[in-house]
């Protein structure tokens, strides 16, 4: 065996694999001695991903909710920012060593474009029941993902069951179950409010978005696992075909539905902050977005879907609480205990996680040595 591979086997208990790295010229490497080991960059990489997922997520969801609670009504341009910041990722193609695209073939472009369709519906289910709910009430349902991307990545990428990935299952139901019974409709002293049938809409959106934001983890990981991707570059240039068939899917819906009118003009005319306001918060709602999505990718592609599922529904717990702190959502009995059995069934799988950790290694649990 040759010192590469010796260097490779050594670091097998690290979650990134030598070849799933973007590599910087060699002179770059010369002048930074420790960026020399690839566990190293592995680990600055991860770290990075989850940097920008946790950055993204909380400021996406509060820019969201901040745009509707201010009089932003057009659901099409809060799906279509989800997805437009993907021209910012063009320079980290121009700055890669090789032709970008030059690893895609037909068949993978495509399969970039269904998720890119996947992607958009999904967005466009976010933005209606973030319009209808408030921030805290929105995330506990969303840990319903957890739920859904457990038993899709099942059926997909073939993740073992056991006791503790079913009790979170069923805790996480329990809890959505919950809010959507429990909802006060008519209540006033929150912004979030709404009567009960734009509650009860506003909950099956919210899972519907659960449910495909689910679907699309473990796709996008039987797509790097099997589509051939050499390299973190590429899961740039897969983000870059999925959002941008995103955001043709908002802005069709939303040149629609303006009915031959300027599209953003009726948002602002109800919009009750200043011009500058307003595009502020759609310039940083694009970026945040973009944020959110290029981190949970490369979470994705760096572990796997079932972590970066794990990752989304930490992040929704600090989301009930921005919630909270931040526009002043009602925090009742219904919501402390829906949160209860959220992190009760967040815990329960990873300490099944961690059991299942002292028999076998993260590889082999995880079938990161099987992919291409």
């Amino acid at each position: 065996m040759d010192t590469s591979n010796k260097a490779v086997v050594k670091h097998a208990a690290t979650p990134i694999l030598q070849e799933r790295l973007v590599y910087p010229p060699p002179s770059l490497l010369a002048d930074v001695p420790v960026l020399r080991s690839p566990a190293v960059r592995g680990a600055l990489l991860l770290a990075a991903n989850y940097a920008a997922l946790f950055v993204g997520s909380v400021s996406s969801t509060l820019l969201s909710r901040f745009y509707f609670a201010h009089g932003g009504a057009d659901r099409w341009l809060a799906t279509l920012v989800q997805s437009a910041g993907f021209p910012a990722l063009l320079p980290l193609l121009l700055c890669a060593r090789r032709r970008p695209f030059s690893g895609f073939t037909p068949r993978l472009v495509l399969c970039c474009a269904l998720l890119g369709l996947v992607m958009g519906l999904n967005n466009l289910l976010y933005s209606c029941g973030t319009s209808y709910l408030p921030v805290s009430t929105t995330s506990l349902l969303l840990s319903m993902q957890l739920a859904f991307t457990l038993a899709l990545a099942a059926a997909l990428v073939r993740v073992p069951l056991c006791f503790t990935n079913v009790n979170a299952v069923v805790l996480l139901t329990l809890s959505s179950l919950l809010l959507a019974l429990k909802h006060r409709a008519g209540s006033s002293g929150s912004q979030g409010d709404a009567t009960g049938g734009d509650y009860m809409v506003g909950v099956a959106a919210t899972l519907g978005a659960a449910l495909l934001f689910a679907l699309y983890l473990p796709a996008a990981e039987l797509l790097y696992r099997h589509g051939k991707f050499t390299g973190f570059h590429m899961v740039v240039e897969a983000q870059v075909i999925m959002e941008a068939v995103a955001t043709t899917v908002g802005a069709v819906g939303m040149v629609v539905s303006a009915g031959g009118k300027l599209p953003w003009s009726a948002v602002d005319r109800s919009w009750d902050l200043s011009p500058a306001a307003y595009y502020a918060v759609v310039g940083a709602a694009v970026m945040s977005w973009q944020l959110c999505f290029l981190g949970t990718a490369g979470t994705v592609f760096l572990t796997t879907s079932l972590n970066g599922g794990i990752c989304m529904t930490t992040l929704l717990v600090v989301n009930v609480a921005a919630g909270v702190v931040v526009f002043g959502d009602e925090f009742g009995a219904d919501k402390a205990i829906a949160m209860v059995l959220c992190l009760w069934a967040f815990s329960s799988y990873v300490y099944g996680e961690y059991k299942k950790g002292h028999k076998t290694s993260w590889y082999e649990d995880h079938g990161v040595l099987d992919r291409v």
